[in-house]
């Protein structure tokens, strides 16, 4: 299956596009960026305008076998220099990076997301990978002056109304992201036939325990809270119903669910498949937990608000009904698991990078240890 790069992974390769045709006085028509997945990207360069302080160009995120309204985008960047020495932030103490959005990008309009309200919707890691290529152009030229990147993508905005960014609370445009620089397929058949074989890889090997978690978000909560390396998981991404499938199939008797809450509180409602595209009530199930267990339809209402589970949270101890909240979610997390689950014991352990352990059912510890022990 064909893998595709991000929008992060685009805006870097025209930003150092661009200061690399400032630095060389003359036009390239491909560059080469590193992504954090160690893959690199060789993008074609497109839209070149170039002056002697001044670049701009294009990259045309490429398509790939995963479903994706932003394929076939041009994602822009302008270059400006501003000699004159700064200090960087970015670990080089000759150039500093100064990024923005321009026409089609989105800005965020509410809290709980990567960036702070009023920012360009352009996310740490793309802003990291913008830096690191930016700068690596600098140094090789020995330029110790400011350089402005401005972002932009022309049909952002129209692209953008077909995606979650206007619920989120980002207005304007698309989102630059990406935490690996890939795309990755995602093709349902070929995922869940992926899960079976590598639960089924587990059986085979004598495991008796199956640990399954959707990706290694909260790889460091596990490791610091239990001793587990989330690398020893089964990774099933937003389909827990295959996995849960596939483990009964493969003759698994115990089943351990890790997750993030905001993947695993949709299974407090029975939603088996967490992929946004599928069902997105993270907030009405947040707020009818805190109406069911403690009563409070101010903290429901104000839950509806937000965008994130980590701000609903929040809230959450704020008013000081956490434990009686995450008691409800877990209760109903672990029935509509053991529902799917059948005569396979299953439990399930929910935390968040930003507050750890949100809650666990009755068997999931002693579940974790026996499964760290085989």
């Amino acid at each position: 299956m064909r893998y595709g790069f991000t929008t992060g992974s685009c805006a870097a390769a025209a930003a150092k596009a661009a200061v690399q045709m400032i630095f060389g006085q003359e036009e390239i028509d491909k560059v080469t960026v590193a992504t954090p997945s160690g893959t690199d990207y060789t993008a074609p360069v497109e839209r070149v305008m170039l002056t002697k302080n001044e670049a701009s160009c294009a990259v045309r995120k490429p398509d790939s076998d995963d479903p994706d309204v932003t394929a076939g985008m041009l994602i822009c960047a302008k270059a400006v220099l501003h000699p004159g020495k700064a200090p960087c932030g970015n670990g080089n103490d000759k150039v500093r990076v100064i990024i923005e959005g321009g026409v089609g990008i989105g800005r965020v309009t509410r809290p709980g997301l990567d960036r702070p309200v009023g920012d360009w919707a352009i996310n740490s890691v793309p802003r990291q990978m913008i830096e690191r290529e930016v700068c690596s152009v600098a140094d090789r030229y020995g330029y110790d002056g400011v350089i402005g990147i401005e972002i932009s993508a022309p049909e952002g905005e129209e692209v953008a109304a077909r995606t979650f960014n206007p619920t989120l609370g980002i207005e304007g445009g698309i989102s630059i992201i990406g935490t690996s620089g890939i795309v990755e397929p995602m093709s349902t058949r070929a995922i869940l036939d992926t899960i079976a074989v590598e639960i089924r890889q587990k059986r085979a090997m004598g495991e008796e325990i199956l640990v399954v978690s959707p990706g290694n978000y909260g790889q460091t909560f596990m490791q610091e809270q239990y001793g587990y390396d989330l690398d020893r998981a089964v990774k099933c991404s937003n389909y827990i119903g295959g996995a849960i499938d596939a483990a009964v199939n493969a003759g698994f008797g115990r089943m351990l669910l890790v997750g993030h809450i905001g993947k695993l509180i949709k299974v407090s409602g029975g939603i088996m498949n967490t992929h946004s595209a599928e069902a997105d009530c993270r907030m009405e199930l947040m707020a009818a937990a805190a109406v069911k267990s403690s009563g409070r339809a101010d903290i429901a209402a104000s839950i509806l608000d937000c965008v994130s589970t980590d701000e609903a949270y929040k809230l959450m101890l704020t008013a000081g009904i956490e434990k009686e909240c995450f008691e409800y979610i877990m209760e109903r997390i672990g029935y509509h698991l053991n529902k799917r689950a059948g005569i396979m014991q299953i439990a399930c352990i929910v935390f968040s990078n930003k507050y750890g352990l949100l809650g666990k059912t009755d068997n999931a510890e002693s579940m974790l240890k026996d499964a760290s022990l085989l």
